[in-house]
């Protein structure tokens, strides 16, 4: 048999990771089950990528870069700055619609990592990461545009995915295509509002501030 790099094998383990996790959950996603699903030993995975947490983190990697991509593809060069966000939004929304496994499995592997300090980094990691990205795509549409923001990019990219999350989450657990798109263009004009300065900003309570917050 033909000896095949780690190189050659990392890819094709992440896809059957995926493969496997996407249709049976993380519970499922053990480094022999991983192997059985593409036809290799074990030991090929401990040879790859070391541990398993090793390989969920790529897992994490992998499918957050192909969700940027799409959305990144999809940019217009010479829309104004509410139909850039209106379009960059729908983009993502596609890939919710289209891919709900994909989302489903960065879910399932968000609470994973959320209980294990070797993937707990890689889950920082990936939210600034995916923040960051949405900030850049959020201020490169407002100078492109001579649109003035009202608010840090990184702020709007913020409440932008928080809201993002939540529809994400509904998509999952209550699917419902016309109210989501009622919400989807809500946030998006919110998201809007926000940029230009049209959203009066309510001082937070102060015990809430400080994280304070005590039973009463």
């Amino acid at each position: 048999m033909a000896h095949v790099s780690a190189a050659e094998r990392r890819p094709q383990l992440i896809k059957a990771a995926i493969d496997l996790m996407a249709r049976e959950g993380v519970a499922a996603g053990s480094t022999r089950a991983i192997a059985a699903e593409l036809g290799v030993a074990q030991a090929t995975v401990h040879y790859t990528f070391g541990t398993k947490e090793d390989l969920y983190r790529a897992v994490i990697e992998h499918l957050t870069q192909g969700l940027v991509d799409q959305v990144r593809q999809s940019a217009p060069a010479d829309a104004g700055f509410e139909e850039t966000v209106g379009v960059l939004a729908s983009a993502l929304w596609r890939t919710v619609r289209d891919e709900p496994r994909s989302y489903q499995l960065l879910t399932e592997l968000t609470m994973f990592a959320l209980r294990s300090p070797h993937l707990r980094e890689a889950l920082e990691v990936h939210n600034l990461g995916v923040m960051s990205v949405t900030a850049s795509l959020v201020a490169d549409a407002a100078e492109r545009t001579g649109q003035q923001l009202a608010q840090p990019a990184q702020l709007i990219a913020r409440f932008f995915l928080a809201g993002f999350d939540g529809l994400m989450q509904q998509r999952l657990t209550l699917p419902d295509d016309e109210a989501e798109l009622s919400c989807l263009q809500a946030l998006i004009s919110s998201t809007v509002a926000l940029a230009r300065g049209r959203v009066e900003m309510v001082a937070v309570p102060r015990d809430l501030a400080a994280g304070n917050l005590s039973s009463t």
